[in-house]
């Protein structure tokens, strides 16, 4: 079993400011993080530069794997291209090294035949702005039944259509892959791992949102240990990103006792 590479997405404390989230990650021993863009009154929405923020990494020792995200990728506007320009551009001027790509989620473009036209447009418009500005297209399938992109098959194979090996990686998310109940885990293909753990009893698996996603614990119904296992065993060795959505996380007192209990219990369990 290879060491484990923790990272820490700024969704685990989206109240501290960019400052203090590079800070508790560095706190931890964790020097990789991912930054998003839709935390209101922080970067990026709050208008600081890619500059500011490649400044404040530098600083803290921090490398940024990741912008979260291009949200509705595979729903390719010109709109959509302009937006994807602008985070790209953000991306690189920041010192990111990727970009997370999510599908549209509202129970539209479904169809069998739509969808993986709608992904193979987005990911041939996507793959040469991504590659002049030498960042990777990180596509996250999500479990959601109303998901326009739930499977990572879909996902690998489109990717090896437009021949976007070398410029797109998959996000594997524990949560998302619980729910999509898709076996294959595409290891060779996965550039990053999202973790966290649902340990809510009542909740079924088709009824479970990002409030219920808390940090991975010893109740955890998501089978992380088992995932983490063996997507090891396949030879994935990339980082393994926190990214607890829910209130009960992100209003703890002590974010970081919060995160120490839980790579502890990972650590222990592998």
């Amino acid at each position: 079993m290879p060491p484990l590479d923790f990272a820490l997405n700024h969704m685990t404390a989206p109240a501290l400011n960019l400052d203090a989230f590079f800070a508790l990650a560095v706190s931890l021993g964790i020097t990789k993080v991912e930054i998003r863009n839709d935390l209101d009154g922080n970067a990026i929405l709050d208008g600081t530069t890619p500059a500011e923020v490649k400044a404040l990494a530098t600083r803290h020792g921090v490398t940024i794997i990741s912008i979260n995200a291009l949200q509705r990728f595979n729903e390719w506007t010109p709109a959509r291209a302009a937006e994807a320009k602008e985070l790209i551009d953000y991306a690189a001027a920041a010192g990111a090294r990727a970009l997370v790509l999510v599908p549209k989620n509202d129970g539209t473009g479904q169809a069998d035949g739509e969808r993986q036209a709608n992904l193979a447009e987005a990911l041939a418009a996507l793959k040469p702005m991504l590659t002049a500005a030498g960042i990777i297209g990180l596509v996250e399938p999500l479990g959601f039944e109303i998901c326009s992109l739930r499977s990572k098959r879909e996902a690998a194979e489109a990717i090896e259509a437009v021949g976007g090996e070398q410029t797109f990686r998959l996000v594997h998310d524990t949560f998302h892959h619980h729910l999509a109940g898709e076996p294959d885990l595409f290891a060779a293909l996965t550039g990053l791992v999202h973790i966290s753990g649902v340990e809510d009893a009542d909740v079924t698996v088709p009824a479970m949102r990002d409030g219920h996603r808390v940090l991975v614990g010893p109740q955890d119904r998501l089978g992380n240990i088992s995932q983490i296992k063996a997507l090891a065993t396949a030879g994935y060795a990339g980082p393994l990103s926190f990214e607890p959505f829910s209130p009960s996380v992100h209003d703890v007192i002590d974010p970081r006792a919060a995160v120490v209990q839980s790579v502890a219990f990972i650590r222990e369990n592998i």
